[in-house]
């Protein structure tokens, strides 16, 4: 392992993960962790968006380890997500989070059949929430008996379409993949400023398609500048970039790592949103910084040799950063491997906390810059 590490801090720190992983799965086990609250992290329901991050967590370290105890547990949980699926109201666009993490990344190294279909029957179910008229993807369902969400559409989705593109690529179907290059241009169209900066959720009219207004969401307001949303669009459009070839997708997700790494503060760590106006608490959003990280490591493998040292350099500072100044590889009493990450700051929700996504997202750019090309998504 250590000789395809570049960095010995790299390495040190997928000891530490690993080491800590080890731990804490032995509470945690086939069960969906999002938020760590006084140390340990609160468990939501299979349903629940963020169910695919704990065992995608679990693939990336069973790939470089082979420790068999990682693998029955990430299987446990994919198995769970099966009542999902038969329970059906309350599955949304998160579906690609879910299923690519557990599905996917299960048959892409063991290319088990049952992999492939839960992956397939997923890819399906998120292909039937793109709106014709629109050319999105629908986010969520009604929270609430008379809410209308039906022309919701958020950044975050950028990363579902990966399931959409496996889904054409594993069935010979151009349909899905067709989908998600809609998804994607409506993005470029109605979610990236020019700036770089991005919305976090448009709503469109379901009916007619046409764009209505931009909502704040977990943004401070809606011409805010979310720093998570950022690094969805930095990710998501560099895999769309990966999968189709298209030039278009390329650019936009280099021009949001333009604005994200200019708005980065000395530690390279950002916060939670970069258009905060003055009296409003400016937490970091760790979880952020490591997802943008790994996009930004996709950039550097889609561009030439030259043009990669800056986005490889600004990754790897933010991983080394969340690793020395936010990592809790010296508490036992905290499960979360990531500290100071923020999930929804306008309600209240898990702010200055470790994020299961966070940790997901770091560990998968430790396996990156140990030399994993093949992405879960």
């Amino acid at each position: 392992m250590s000789s395809m590490m570049k960095n010995g801090w790299a390495d040190e720190a997928w000891r530490e993960t690993v080491r800590k992983v080890e731990r804490t799965s032995q509470r945690i086990g086939a069960q969906f962790p999002h938020a760590s609250v006084n140390g340990s992290y609160v468990l939501e329901p299979a349903s629940w968006w963020t169910a695919g991050f704990w065992p995608g967590l679990l693939w990336s370290l069973y790939r470089e380890t082979k420790n068999e105890e990682f693998k029955i547990v990430a299987e446990q949980c994919e198995l769970q997500l099966d009542q999902v699926i038969a329970d059906y109201y309350k599955l949304d666009h998160d579906i690609g989070f879910m299923w690519t993490l557990t599905s996917i990344a299960r048959y892409k190294p063991l290319q088990a059949e049952d992999a492939k279909r839960r992956g397939s029957l997923a890819a399906n179910l998120l292909a039937a929430r793109f709106n014709v008229k629109g050319g999105f993807i629908r986010a969520w369902n009604p929270w609430r008996e008379g809410e209308d969400n039906a022309g919701w559409a958020i950044i975050d989705c950028l990363m579902n379409l990966p399931l959409l593109y496996w889904a054409s690529e594993v069935s010979g179907d151009p349909r899905y993949k067709h989908v998600a290059v809609e998804h994607a241009d409506t993005v470029l169209e109605h979610f990236i400023r020019p700036d770089g900066s991005v919305y976090h959720i448009v709503r469109f009219d379901a009916h007619t398609g046409q764009r209505i207004e931009a909502l704040g969401g977990q943004g401070f307001a809606p011409e805010s500048a979310w720093s998570r949303g950022a690094a969805w669009a930095i990710y998501g459009m560099a895999l769309s970039y990966r999968y189709t070839g298209e030039e278009r997708y390329l650019q936009a997700a280099k021009r949001v790592a333009h604005f994200f790494i200019a708005q980065l503060p000395e530690d390279h760590v950002p916060v939670w949103d970069f258009r905060l106006p003055p009296g409003i608490t400016p937490y970091r959003d760790s979880s952020a910084g490591a997802c943008a990280a790994c996009g930004l490591l996709l950039i550097a493998d889609l561009v030439d040799p030259v043009e990669a040292t800056v986005y490889r350099q600004k990754a790897e500072a933010m991983l080394h950063s969340l690793y020395t100044n936010y990592g809790a590889w010296d508490n036992p009493q905290e499960e979360g491997l990531i500290l100071h990450g923020t999930s929804h700051y306008p309600e209240g929700r898990n702010v200055d906390v470790p994020l299961i996504y966070g940790d997901y997202f770091f560990v998968e750019g430790l396996s990156r810059l140990m030399g994993h090309t093949e992405l879960f998504w």
